[in-house]
């Protein structure tokens, strides 16, 4: 291969690896049994589940579902990675860095001087670690490809790249050299974005400067709680004794869109925020633990009592939940809607449901062992984007069971039906949401390989489950939906509503693919992917304006194994081309790629490229040892000159075909 080896250093994603670590808890039994039963145990011994699982699953039905032509459904040369300081982009298109950390969003917004950075103008700065991404066209209403509103998730920070001299913050460092006003900056820094952005007649993508729409969200920006679990007990602190309201958003990873034109932010791993000890005896023990709270990874704590479990115990119950933004109007307030539940959510993608018009969100809960969710609203999506302010207040969360026959059960996380009831623990609806993760246990429903992207087509009437790889899945564990044990790799499923009902109560379901190197780890490519075009750790997706798939990926430390970038890939899904994947984009090294989102004619994809340079330990050039730092880092990007004294700065780009047309051809 001749893919830059980006040589991470083992410890870089401390935080993230023991995030990863799966919640102590009864599971549901494997379902190895039933596999026996269905396929002969000398079958499934002698092919393996995979091999079996999709060979009786999956292979029988794609003749029904195969389109009579034989060729991919891209049309463009690939990517070809190379040891570069840069990206690397397919070579029929162009590529504009269209946002960077620190660039100026709000009215007033002073130029970036990370030297002398303030939390003052951090808040009104591009702000860090850019994820998800939304685009809002404008006016609204309309379907402009050409102007409209970004909207950006901020996750985390990286301060061993973010400020001069200071090391990687983890409970080994001990914080060393983090200060108040250091701590300041990275609230600032976390939340969201929405910036205005145009298309000028070279087709180049901008900001907009000092826009009346441009908007900064933070850790401190005031928000409401609305739903079941607004003023319950357990969302009540000193601050907010009604349990109504809550200042700033945490960890927001991917998101989605409303079709009234309003922008969803997923809370995640809001467990790093937290430090202290609740106090003995505490009711949310049992709540935390399972929620790995505290993760003691960050010093908020030090500063602000309200990340102090010793002092608001019941603080960490206020995050971890789905944000509504209204785009459009600056002024007004986030929203917390609890009846989407509180879990580690990756994604919030949403499908009007054709049958009746009611508004149906998939997520999935980001961590080993966890759960795929679905919400639908009980009423239909309005014509008039104002009788929908409150829409997602009202509906009814479910939790999926993939079983053994193909098929796949919706069960309704609803108090006092099955064992959501009061000797379980269960008061309210509200107790419900605040638990969903303990409430899917009691259900007994499929523990997944880290479910992150759950993706709706409309136009091919399917669901993309996006599992990015569980590495603690022991041999004897698998199950149809997940079939290897030790998955370093990842996988993808596809969901099947039944004649196009995404509110019915039995999907039927497939794998896609299974990711990993061509020819090796039981990868299941078709013999059309290219050595360049296989791909790990699948992470985010899009679904462009002609139905076709776009993946992201995230290996974290498996870079150092498969000695591969990150980036993008077109995916097949239909037809003899049904699982080729081609490389469109590689990232700078150290970098993740997120928030894949397609402007409504096609014709310009947006990509979110986060943490360049991180856990790097050499120059992907020289092969020379380098630190993972502000100071000594293995790229500069987006900068193209390695001598300039700027670090490192997660970006927003713009991707583009040459001579016009759509992205992928």
């Amino acid at each position: 291969m001749d893919d830059t080896n980006p040589d991470q250093d083992a410890g870089w994603r401390d935080r993230e690896a023991r995030e990863d670590i799966p919640a102590e808890r009864p599971m549901a039994p494997p379902i190895g049994a039933i596999l026996a039963r269905r396929f002969g145990r000398r079958d499934l011994l002698k092919g393996g589940l995979a091999a079996g699982i999709i060979a009786a699953m999956s292979e029988a039905k794609l003749a029904a579902m195969a389109a009579p032509a034989s060729r991919s459904a891209f049309d463009f040369t690939e990517a070809i990675p190379k040891p570069t300081y840069g990206h690397v982009l397919a070579p029929d298109h162009a590529l504009d860095v269209v946002l960077r950390w620190g660039d100026p969003v709000v009215a007033g917004a002073p130029a970036f001087d990370p030297q002398r950075q303030t939390a003052q103008a951090q808040a009104m700065q591009f702000g860090y670690n850019n994820d998800f991404l939304g685009y809002f066209p404008l006016p609204k209403g309309s379907d402009s490809s050409t102007h409209g509103l970004l909207c950006v998730n901020h996750e985390f920070t990286n301060e061993e790249l973010m400020f001069p001299g200071l090391g990687r913050q983890d409970r080994k460092a001990a914080f060393a050299g983090m200060t108040h006003a250091l701590v300041e900056i990275e609230m600032a820094a976390h939340g969201g974005s929405v910036v205005e952005i145009k298309r000028d007649a070279q087709r180049q993508w901008a900001p907009v400067a000092d826009s009346a729409y441009n908007r900064r969200i933070t850790a401190h920006t005031r928000m409401a709680i609305s739903g079941p679990a607004a003023g319950h007990d357990r969302l009540k602190t000193s601050q907010d004794p009604k349990g109504q309201t809550v200042f700033g958003t945490l960890n927001n990873c991917a998101g989605g869109q409303t079709p009234w034109g309003t922008y969803l932010m997923a809370e995640e791993n809001i467990n790093f925020y937290f430090l202290g000890r609740l106090p003995q005896g505490h009711r949310e023990g049992r709540n935390y633990k399972r929620f790995g709270i505290p993760a003691n990874s960050q010093i908020w704590g030090r500063y602000h009592d309200r990340f102090d479990l010793s002092k608001e115990p019941n603080e960490a119950n206020r995050f971890g939940w789905v944000v509504e933004v209204d785009p459009y109007d600056p002024a007004s307030t986030p929203v917390k809607r609890t009846a989407l539940g509180r879990f580690k959510h990756e994604g919030c993608e949403t499908i009007v449901n054709p049958a009746d018009g009611r508004l149906v969100i998939y997520m999935g809960d980001d961590q080993r062992f966890d759960y795929v969710y679905r919400f639908v609203t009980s009423n239909p999506v309005s014509k008039d984007a104002s009788a929908n302010r409150n829409l997602l207040d009202d509906g009814t969360l479910s939790v999926a069971r993939f079983d053994a026959d193909g098929t796949l059960a919706w069960l309704p996380l609803v108090f006092g039906e099955g064992p959501l009831t009061p000797a379980n623990g269960f008061r309210s609806q509200a107790d419900v949401l605040i638990e969903a993760r303990r409430a899917g246990d009691l259900l007994g429903v499929t523990p997944m390989d880290r479910p992150e992207d759950v993706q709706p087509n409309a136009k091919k009437g399917t669901v993309y489950v996006i599992l990015t790889n569980n590495s603690k899945r022991p041999p004897g564990r698998e199950d149809a939906a997940n079939p290897r044990p030790i998955n370093i790799y990842g996988h993808i499923l596809e969901l099947k509503p039944p004649g196009g009902d995404h509110t019915a109560e039995r999907f039927g379901w497939d794998p896609l693919v299974l990711c990993g190197p061509k020819g090796e780890a039981r990868s299941t490519w078709n013999d059309m992917t290219s050595a360049e075009g296989w791909f790990a750790a699948p992470d985010n997706c899009a679904v462009d304006d002609q139905g076709r798939l776009w993946v992201a990926s995230d290996q974290g430390e498996l870079a150092r194994k498969t000695k591969r970038v990150d980036g993008v890939w077109a995916l097949d899904t239909q037809g003899p081309a049904r699982r080729t994947a081609k490389r469109l984009f590689g990232a700078p090294v150290g970098a993740e790629v997120c928030g894949p989102k397609f402007t409504p004619d096609g014709e310009t994809l947006f990509l979110a490229v986060q943490h360049p340079a991180a856990g790097v330990r050499r120059d992907p050039v020289t092969g020379n040892k380098v630190k993972a730092s502000y100071g000594d880092p293995a790229t500069r990007w987006p900068e193209t000159d390695m001598s300039a004294t700027m670090p490192p700065r997660p970006s927003v780009v713009a991707i583009r075909r040459k001579g016009g047309g759509k992205v992928g051809g």
